[in-house]
């Protein structure tokens, strides 16, 4: 059974959503405060944690960045705050995705099926990539994109990407001089199910290029304003 852990402050919302996902047959554990969370999540093993921001004792930006330091389960960040700046600071936390409240409960629910789906295939992706030597690299404008080694380099230095940030990446460097509409990126490349996800698509260009071409000076992802983005060879 899939156990889920739940960090949120707010009863209501906890129990609702604990609820909610019991009856879709997951295991669920809740923690009240960040504090509790983390340390929950860095003793047990659950296959995925829901991750409000604004917690007592610890906030969940801080709580996500002791996660990541010991371990790499799927993380979706619940928050009030709707800000672009927000959900890079979430993104950049190591969150897999950001759902912004009020939302639907069949919102969430497709994206803990997504996020599942989407470490699943990591796992397994990881696990073919240390068998299988041959490699699928792709180079542009001395960034350097190795799929089966799920790793990327700049001029030769290399860089830490998000799952997501890796797959929006592979997805325009794989299609170079292709203009990819937001729409598709968020569907093929993020796995979205909902129209009208592309703010998300956003967040992870804006990180990518704070990454690349901020840090390194390049000039790597184009927006193509009112249809999304491309990397041009030239």
């Amino acid at each position: 059974m899939i156990k889920v852990l739940i960090v949120e402050d707010e009863e209501k919302i906890a129990r609702f959503i604990e609820l909610e996902l019991k009856h879709e047959g997951y295991e669920v554990d809740k923690a009240l405060d960040g504090r509790t969370g983390a340390e929950k999540a860095l003793t047990n093993d659950y296959d995925l944690i829901l991750l409000d921001i604004l917690l007592p004792q610890l906030n969940g930006l801080e709580v996500l960045r002791r996660i990541r330091r010991e371990k790499n389960t799927p993380t979706i960040m619940l928050t009030a705050r709707d800000s672009v700046m927000d959900k890079v600071a979430g993104l950049d936390a190591g969150a897999d995705d950001y759902l912004t409240k009020p939302f639907a409960i069949e919102e969430l629910l497709a994206r803990i099926r997504v996020a599942l789906k989407h470490h699943e295939v990591d796992s397994i992706s990881s696990q073919v990539s240390s068998n299988v030597p041959t490699k699928n690299v792709f180079t542009i404008k001395g960034v350097s994109l190795d799929v089966d080694r799920r790793e990327v380099c700049v001029n030769n230095n290399s860089i830490e990407l998000t799952t997501k940030e890796f797959e929006v990446l592979r997805m325009l460097m794989e299609h170079a001089g292709v203009v990819m509409s937001r729409e598709r990126i968020a569907s093929e490349a993020l796995g979205y199910e909902f129209a009208g996800e592309t703010n998300n698509v956003d967040v992870h260009i804006a990180h990518l290029r704070a990454k690349i071409d901020d840090r390194y000076n390049t000039k790597l992802i184009t927006t193509v304003r009112g249809v999304g983005y491309v990397i041009r060879e030239i």
